[in-house]
């Protein structure tokens, strides 16, 4: 319900100006809501918002979610967290902080606002998964000392803090867990593999391929996602989740690979580099409770997605100097 005196709701999307949250911005101010984009700019830029900046139902508010935010709002959808192992590993401490701390901070808001609130959570609080494909259910086989424990780890407890605030103070909450999403405005140089695996192509530079290539993952176009968060946030009350979103299509990296290479018309040859620590080797999610619940299942295949992204990369992959301008912030 949108606040006394106003027809529209007042969103706040934290991690708006990243890749999943620029396109979410986008989305919701198309519907017709009073969107609040916070982002502290560690991944996230300008560039992914410039077009809603003119937008009279659109704002931008440069914020850390590790402190306190003092705003009224009806509905808020925590995005921020950088999702890439190279850019969270990078500060593991502030990384587990923002999702910790910021979902304090979040939660805390909420409940003074009573504020609906969704958290985006990960498939990596499954870590190497011992049951495939992986349901809502199963616990996760997570490394808590590893080197994606930050993240990994971080997510869980920031479904613990949802639950708990649920089941303490009343909040009405939302869990999504993301499956590995693609799309346009992924970084060029943030290390996923649909986005290394394109740069790599482009350039005409070999692909690297982590291990031997049989390790699966299922792949979900930015926009299907961004329609499952939708549906997800204005479902009926008590439908906390979590609730997994992605493609439960799966095929090998090898083979995402190959298909890179064949829509770019690549040179480009694939290289084998030894598996990071705690890389999962299977990731493929159980949507059948989206589908039930939610009525949701992506829609845009492997083969149109790749296409539109790959679009997007040849028009920024020339701008070396961006790449490299993020190489030299992220080595301070």
């Amino acid at each position: 319900m949108a606040r006394l005196g106003y027809s529209r709701k007042r969103v706040l999307v934290t991690g708006g100006a990243g890749f999943l949250g620029s396109h979410l911005c986008e989305r919701l101010v198309a519907a017709g809501h009073d969107v609040l984009c916070v982002d502290n700019f560690f991944t996230g830029t300008k560039d992914n918002i410039e077009e809603l900046l003119g937008n009279p139902h659109f704002e931008f508010l440069r914020h850390d979610v590790t402190f306190p935010l003092y705003v009224e709002v009806d509905e808020i959808y925590n995005l921020a967290c950088p999702a890439s192992p190279i850019h969270y590993q990078y500060d593991p401490v502030q990384t587990t902080k923002t999702s910790v701390h910021g979902a304090i901070n979040m939660l805390g808001l909420a409940k003074r606002t009573k504020a609906k609130i969704l958290q985006a959570s990960t498939s990596e609080v499954y870590g190497d998964p011992e049951i495939h494909p992986q349901p809502e259910s199963y616990r996760g086989n997570v490394n808590p000392i590893g080197i994606r424990a930050c993240y990994d780890e971080g997510k869980r407890c920031a479904e613990t803090l949802f639950f708990d605030y649920h089941r303490q103070h009343g909040l009405e909450i939302r869990v999504a867990r993301i499956f590995n999403t693609y799309g346009p405005r992924m970084h060029p140089n943030d290390g996923r593999v649909v986005s290394n695996f394109i740069v790599q192509a482009l350039k005409g530079e070999p692909i690297t391929v982590y291990g031997n290539g049989k390790q699966t993952r299922a792949f979900c176009y930015v926009d299907d996602l961004v329609e499952g968060l939708m549906r997800l946030m204005d479902a009926p009350e008590g439908t906390t989740g979590p609730i997994n979103l992605g493609n439960p299509v799966e095929f090998t990296i090898q083979a995402l690979a190959e298909k890179v290479i064949a829509v770019t018309a690549s040179a480009a040859k694939i290289v084998h580099n030894p598996l990071p620590a705690d890389d999962p080797v299977q990731r493929c999610p159980d949507i059948a409770l989206a589908r039930r619940v939610l009525g949701w299942e992506p829609g845009v295949g492997i083969d149109e997605g790749l296409k539109r992204t790959i679009a997007y990369f040849r028009t920024v992959v020339g701008r070396d100097s961006e790449v490299q301008s993020w190489r030299r912030s992220s080595s301070r």
